[in-house]
């Protein structure tokens, strides 16, 4: 609707180039175009998993009830992400995750939390202290209880995926607590992960429209799938390689590899095809 924050829609790797999902490209062209998004005004959330209440209880079998899969974390897509040659993030699989009563007990007020579950996005929050996070969701920036936001899911501490510099904790929690009750056209934001990340490092890199596209594609997106193969995509800016990253986590692994691998197929039907005509 009018005002309400833009909706991205991601186009899958059959609308853009890529490369082969093992690292090779057979034409030695290097690393492809990453994956495009486009803005619409429709009405949306940030994209995480819907939260339409914050309950310790569960509903069972009340429509579009479903029973959730434990996290596993070896689905989850290992990958880098460079800024020309810089290093500006890296995940490793296999991260150990926590109950809710757990990470309290590790929290400290500036911590980037991130909650994970299986086929969904992960949430990220900001730890401000007193047991309570502050956090974007659906399209508002709101302060409540960690036991609550995890809605049972599992969390970690995330300070160090990113390779920025952190502000002092004093200013992460007052960048946060700045924006509580924010909403809608007021958001500078796309999802969770870039709103909490902005309030720990400041970088205007994480907010709608932070950066120019000029044409140049300065970001590079590498999955790592073993030690042999991996992927390469390259993006216009930070904002388009989160939003991709957090699709992959999403998808999981495996979904990530069977599409890639699908699109290098109909790639080489196409070459093979103009090569005979």
């Amino acid at each position: 609707m009018g005002n309400q924050v833009e909706k991205l829609t991601h186009l899958n790797y059959a609308g853009v180039p890529t490369a082969d999902p093992n690292g090779f490209d057979p034409e030695d062209e290097g690393p492809r175009i990453g994956v495009s998004y486009i803005f619409s005004n429709d009405d949306q959330d940030d994209q995480d998993e819907p939260m339409d209440h914050y309950s310790s209880s569960s509903d069972s079998g009340g429509p579009g009830s479903h029973e959730e899969k434990p996290f596993d974390p070896q689905e989850e897509v290992q990958c880098a992400v460079f800024y020309r040659e810089e290093s500006v993030f890296e995940r490793s699989s296999g991260a150990a995750t926590q109950p809710a009563e757990s990470l309290l007990n590790r929290c400290r007020p500036g911590d980037l939390l991130e909650f994970v579950a299986t086929g969904q996005y992960p949430h990220w929050a900001v730890y401000v202290g007193d047991f309570q996070v502050i956090h974007l969701h659906r399209a508002e920036i709101k302060n409540n209880f960690l036991s609550d936001v995890s809605q049972g899911k599992k969390g970690r501490i995330v300070n160090g995926l990113y390779r920025y510099r952190a502000l002092p904790p004093e200013v992460i929690v007052r960048n946060a607590r700045d924006y509580v009750g924010c909403r809608d056209q007021e958001l500078y934001w796309r999802n969770s992960e870039c709103f909490a990340a902005w309030c720990r490092f400041g970088k205007r890199e994480f907010k709608i429209g932070g950066e120019i596209r000029i044409g140049k594609q300065p970001y590079r997106l590498k999955l790592l799938f073993s030690e042999k193969q991996h992927h390469v995509l390259e993006f216009q800016s930070l904002e388009d390689v989160i939003m991709e990253k957090r699709r992959n986590d999403q998808i999981g692994k495996v979904a990530v590899m069977q599409e890639l691998a699908n699109h290098l197929n109909a790639t080489h039907e196409i070459k093979e095809e103009r090569f005979v005509n």
